[in-house]
């Protein structure tokens, strides 16, 4: 049995207290590495040449794939992520660079001359994967690279560890018995790997393996299919022997839609999980070993890391693509306030809230200094239905609406103060200057906007109505506004007093 020495003696008071701790974190992440490409369109008709459904390109998607989306949720999540692969010198590769360095993730790779960096490319329509296309890549590593990479791994200062192995040739043999020699610099390793068998020897803290990577050969596997029709009891068992034959300290076996099952040194612990459509799921595992890893090396509980882990994986498959969850959205699901949510995720979150029956109600705005007035509209706009949903202009939005001197609060701000009141459910930011697209995508029940003319001097009215919307607009209490508290503080104490 491996030795789990913590980082940190900390104990959060709250689950949420986490995030916190791990600010800053420096976490060492080796593995497999890919370019993921999503290619999203809308499905207008049907092809006269074949029986094909004729797609319109709406938006592109490059995510860093494999151990890279590990790196990235690790960014996101606080952490200060470096990444040890192999990649080759080829165009996937420099993308592949560009995004690491565009999420905040230290770039170690090896680059490999000749050698192809692999692609998975999906073409979504109507909320379904309708094409993927594989470029090729990974396989045998040259000498040389191997080196390289063992040499990278020597030099690093880290002492959490996160091994992504996915099976594509950037972790050969040479480098899993170095990690298994090297093991003690480690004070937390955490494996995620399709094949566990050639890991058996690494004693890692936590590992992370689908049902149907526990169920691969071997005494553990042999086990996994015999007892996977049965539940999540099933998967406690198989948890507890993959802990005594690999010696961690901490195995959740994730069931998919069906949450996890966590087994610890003195308990295992089962968490649900909300179902996700296939294309919502891609990188759901790597938020979740993320999330697991962090709250872990910072000394928290396995069951309040268990917690914390599927918030995140929650999170991820909120929206579609390659998932990444951010520490202010793992906030958010850990606390109940507000999620902020990417335009893809507000999709299905809107459509799932509709089919049972809820009243979508609509708004947008800049936000900037929040007041009584905004607060007092935002209330109201709630009561008129069931499901709140606040559109904010970015920074450079508000710039473009009221000047160089604009916002005074920077939008993660203004978000997380928006999040922070109960009449609102979910937060998005825009950054053209009219939420025409999100209304389009939205189709709101009810649009809501503040201000004291009728509502058919909304721009938006016209666009709402012809989606099937109702268009209404509330009043702002009267002498509060974001201008009236901007000019009160340039002219000082005594204005601020009468």
């Amino acid at each position: 049995m491996s030795v789990f020495i913590r980082l940190s003696t900390w104990k959060p008071a709250r689950v949420e207290d986490s995030i916190e701790a791990w600010g800053g974190l420096p976490v060492l992440v080796v593995g497999d590495v890919l370019v993921d490409e999503w290619r999203f369109a809308d499905a207008d008709r049907i092809s006269r040449e074949a029986p094909a459904p004729v797609l319109t390109l709406r938006r592109r998607q490059l995510s860093a794939g494999g151990a890279g989306n590990a790196a990235v949720n690790l960014a996101a999540l606080g952490a200060r992520p470096a990444l040890a692969a192999v990649a080759g010198v080829d165009p996937a590769g420099e993308r592949l660079a560009a995004r690491l360095a565009a999420d905040r993730v230290e770039d170690r790779m090896v680059r490999v001359p000749g050698r192809a960096t692999p692609v998975k490319r999906r073409l979504l329509a109507g909320g379904q994967i309708v094409a993927r296309e594989d470029e090729a890549g990974g396989g045998p590593l040259p000498p040389a690279a191997v080196d390289d990479l063992i040499a990278t791994l020597e030099r690093a200062p880290e002492r959490v560890l996160v091994v992504a192995d996915y099976g594509l040739g950037g972790l050969p043999e040479p480098v899993r018995r170095w990690l298994v020699r090297h093991r003690e610099r480690f004070a937390l390793v955490a494996l995620d790997a399709h094949d566990l068998r050639p890991w058996r020897d690494l004693a890692p803290t936590v590992m992370t393996p689908s049902l149907a990577e526990a169920g691969g050969p071997g005494s553990a596997g042999s086990a996994a299919r015999r007892l996977s029709e049965s539940g999540a009891g099933s998967a406690g068992r198989v948890a507890r022997r993959l802990r005594e034959e690999f010696g961690a300290q901490v195995v959740a076996v994730t069931l998919g839609g069906d949450g996890a099952v966590v087994a610890g040194p003195n308990s295992t612990h089962a968490t649900r999980a909300e179902a996700a459509p296939e294309s919502h799921t891609v990188g759901a595992g790597d938020a979740y070993l993320a999330a697991m890893t962090l709250a872990l090396a910072t000394g928290a509980p396995v069951e309040t890391a268990a917690e914390v882990a599927r918030a995140a994986a929650a999170v991820g498959v909120a929206c579609e693509g390659t998932c990444v969850c951010h520490a202010e959205q793992l906030r958010a699901a850990l606390t109940g306030q507000a999620t902020l949510v990417e335009a893809d995720g507000l999709d299905r979150i809107v459509r799932r809230k509709r089919a049972e029956g809820a009243r979508v109600v609509f708004t947008n705005g800049c936000f900037d200094v929040l007041h009584r007035g905004h607060v007092s509209y935002l209330c109201q706009a709630r009561e008129l239905g069931d499901v709140l949903v606040v559109a904010v202009n970015s920074d450079a939005g508000v710039r473009r609406l009221k000047g160089p001197d604009r916002p005074v609060v920077p939008v993660e701000d203004r978000v997380a103060v928006l999040a922070a009141l109960s009449c609102v459910d979910h937060v998005v930011v825009f950054d053209e200057d009219s939420p025409a697209a999100l209304i389009e995508r939205v189709r709101p029940d009810l649009y809501v906007k503040g201000g004291d003319y009728p509502p058919e001097l909304v721009p938006e009215a016209a666009l709402v109505r012809r989606l099937g919307g109702e268009v209404r607009t509330l009043g702002y209490v009267p002498d509060r506004s974001t201008s009236v508290i901007i000019d009160r503080i340039r002219r000082g104490p005594t204005a601020r007093h009468r």
